[in-house]
């Protein structure tokens, strides 16, 4: 389903959309910093954002712009993330959208903005507007792959997908490129995710259908406890597809939304698997609680848990940090009904620690994506998060990072 090798993969996969990435001297690295993406058909827009009190400017600023549900193009940039850079940082901000604005030709609250990177420094405004400037003239049907790498911070790779589905009897596309590697907790991950399609899909019901999906996707993903303050996901539906406009309720909305939570989803684990110097993809699944919620805090109790996360890195399958995640959590549990099993292993059950094949359980403590599931025996509800262990290299990459 999902294409990642075409040049027009990604972002710029769905008709009407071109994006650019290009090189504003904003890294230290020199690498590609500066992203543009538009349509030159006014998209409906919808976004979600960091709960963080302390949000970056650009939240700030997109927020007020998703007021009227429209949309022409995103800029956002890597290597600061103006965020606590107060009425300054507001200010330019603002100024990336206008800058846009600009050379696209559109009104400014119809361009969205986006920064990651060092907390606390302001936007050096001379590179961001020749880089704007030169990512305008850049756009094309083949930039996404320069996009993505644009705005990637510690991730190893950028993260991109695309796929198409039939919709109303018209080929529906649907693309995206996202960053976030550290500093992910829900509500959401560190992170930037721009999904486009050429559905077309009023703003209002585009705004239900994402805010219900992130509840099961970016909000089920931890790699370190940390929210960051400038998390963004935006969707832009520019409706060049040519269906009929999507209406809740029907197998045409059930289509759309299961694609957008597929992408989704899969973005979210690419997400995790990619945490700061990871080497260990983890799924947690926790079954039989009374309710969603009881189950992603126990999930989330052990997908946070520096001791598990250790112990998964060093492949030493010490279950009892996992019962002891379990068991803290604040969910009603019972330790004789609970069962634990790594892999298909069972480590924990009837109160005690199972009997288990040492070889066996070696051999899943080896592989790179690791499953944990748990049985709480208290209900019907489940919920899976996603997460990855702590290396060495998760300590020297943060240890190192504003230096």
């Amino acid at each position: 389903m999902f294409s990642e090798k075409s040049a027009k993969a990604g972002v710029t996969f769905p008709k009407g959309f071109k994006a650019a990435g290009v090189k504003a001297g904003i890294k230290k690295s020199g690498n590609l910093d500066l992203a543009l993406i538009y349509t030159e058909k006014e998209a409906a827009v919808a976004g979600v954002f960091t709960k963080n009190a302390v949000a970056a400017a650009p939240v700030i600023v997109d927020k007020e712009h998703l007021k009227d549900g429209k949309a022409h193009a995103i800029v956002a940039n890597a290597g600061c993330a103006n965020a606590c850079t107060g009425e300054v940082g507001l200010k330019n901000a603002q100024e990336m959208a206008k800058l846009a604005a600009v050379e696209l030709g559109c009104d400014p609250y119809d361009v969205f903005v986006g920064s990651t990177g060092i907390i606390g420094v302001n936007l050096p405004m001379d590179k961001m507007a020749a880089g704007i400037k030169a990512a305008a003239a850049e756009l094309s049907e083949d930039g996404s792959v320069n996009a993505g790498n644009a705005i990637i911070t510690t991730d190893t790779y950028s993260k991109a997908c695309s796929f198409s589905v039939q919709i109303g009897g018209k080929e529906v596309r649907f693309g995206a490129i996202a960053k976030g590697s550290g500093m992910i907790q829900p509500n959401m991950a560190t992170m930037l995710c721009y999904i486009s399609t050429d559905a077309n899909i009023a703003a209002p019901l585009l705004q239900k259908t994402l805010s219900d999906i992130v509840e099961v996707s970016f909000n089920m993903i931890s790699v370190d406890g940390d929210m960051s303050t400038n998390d963004t996901v935006l969707v832009l539906a520019n409706g060049e597809a040519g269906n009929a406009e999507i209406k809740e309720g029907t197998e045409d909305y059930k289509v759309f939304y299961d694609s957008l939570k597929t992408i989704c989803q899969e973005l979210s684990k690419r997400i995790a698997a990619d945490g700061e110097g990871a080497t260990k993809f983890l799924t947690i699944n926790v079954h039989g609680t009374k309710t969603f919620e009881d189950a992603k805090t126990v999930a989330m109790s052990i997908a946070k848990s520096p001791l598990v996360k250790t112990a998964f890195f060093g492949e030493d399958p010490n279950w009892g940090r996992v019962i002891c995640a379990v068991g803290y959590a604040g969910v009603p549990m019972m330790p004789e009904k609970t069962v634990i099993k790594f892999g298909d292993i069972t480590v924990y059950a009837n109160g005690l620690g199972a009997e288990f094949d040492m070889d066996e359980l070696a051999k899943v403590m080896a592989e790179h994506d690791i499953e944990i599931n748990v049985e709480m025996g208290m209900g019907d509800a489940t919920a899976t998060v996603w997460s990855c262990d702590f290396s060495y290299e998760y300590v020297k990459i943060n240890g190192e990072y504003h230096t």
